[in-house]
């Protein structure tokens, strides 16, 4: 198994970093459609689509993609795109934890497979943006989810007494939770340095961090923050209720050693659209 996952990180590696660090947008971004078609697949069959319906979605959602990126949509994002996605996962997301794993397959399937692939498409959209912003606006979102999933784990292991979710996600700790978030500050006091420093803003972007803090100022950067770290644990627990109500460990077994697509996006899918809209604040 060890082995299996060694492989295909490799494998995903070499595939994901040429298309990330290429001077264009349109190589990620065709990147990221395959991933966003995959994982709009992997939704259908969590949410009780027969096969060829699953497959449908899947196409739809890339095709969808394929669209806005032919449109010109990845470098002018639209910024109510951000703002609905920011409503949905806030109100959807408090909706989808409240019902509860026994109660969400009993919600309506077509209204089920709408939110799971606009949510998808959303998120294509914004992590295309991004890249079109600039590399170093984009690895600091994808840190900021990253840092955030790791100070949790940790924090969660070493201080975990109270749980935050145990008929999701047992593993889970409001003291994780707290540890995450005590992180992305951590990881944006040294990224806004090294903005300063390397003046990295003015040779490609500034991250999303320093741009929060020019717009928001030290009291909305900190604010900001604990959402978004809050909004990546949603992301996370959201997944995870819809794959215990379908009864799978994995949403696929499409990356070898590491599951599905939804399992390595889960925290991804809120968060970049609503830094996308937060970073929109301040005009």
């Amino acid at each position: 198994m060890l082995k299996q996952r060694v492989i295909t990180a490799i494998v995903m590696l070499l595939v994901l970093l040429p298309a990330l660090f290429a001077p264009m947008a349109w190589p990620f971004a065709l990147l990221m459609l395959v991933m966003a078609g995959a994982a709009a697949w992997e939704w259908g069959r969590l949410n009780g689509a027969a096969t060829a319906a699953a497959v449908s979605m899947g196409v739809l959602t890339a095709a969808a993609c394929g669209l806005a990126l032919w449109g010109g949509w990845v470098r002018v994002g639209p910024n109510v795109a951000w703002w609905l996605a920011f409503a949905v996962w806030v109100l959807g997301g408090a909706l989808a934890l409240k019902v509860g794993v026994g109660s969400w397959p009993h919600l309506p399937r077509g209204a089920r497979w709408l939110l799971g692939v606009a949510a998808i498409w959303t998120a294509w959209l914004a992590l295309s943006s991004a890249k079109a912003a600039g590399i170093n606006f984009l690895l600091s979102i994808f840190c900021l989810v990253w840092v955030a999933d790791i100070a949790a784990y940790f924090g969660g292991k070493a201080f975990g007494r109270r749980k935050l979710a145990p008929a999701i996600s047992p593993g889970k700790s409001w003291e994780g939770v707290w540890s995450g978030m005590l992180g992305v500050q951590v990881l944006a006091v040294a990224w806004i340095q090294a903005d300063r420093h390397w003046q990295l803003a003015s040779l490609d972007s500034a991250s999303l961090f320093t741009l929060l803090l020019e717009r928001l100022g030290v009291p909305g950067l900190v604010l900001a923050l604990v959402f978004l770290s809050a909004m990546s644990v949603v992301g996370d627990l959201v997944e995870s209720l819809v794959k215990r109500s379908a009864g799978a460990k994995d949403s696929s077994n499409l990356l070898p050693g590491h599951g599905g697509v939804l399992d390595r996006v889960d925290a991804l899918l809120p968060v970049f659209p609503i830094a996308m809209a937060l970073s929109t604040l301040g005009f």
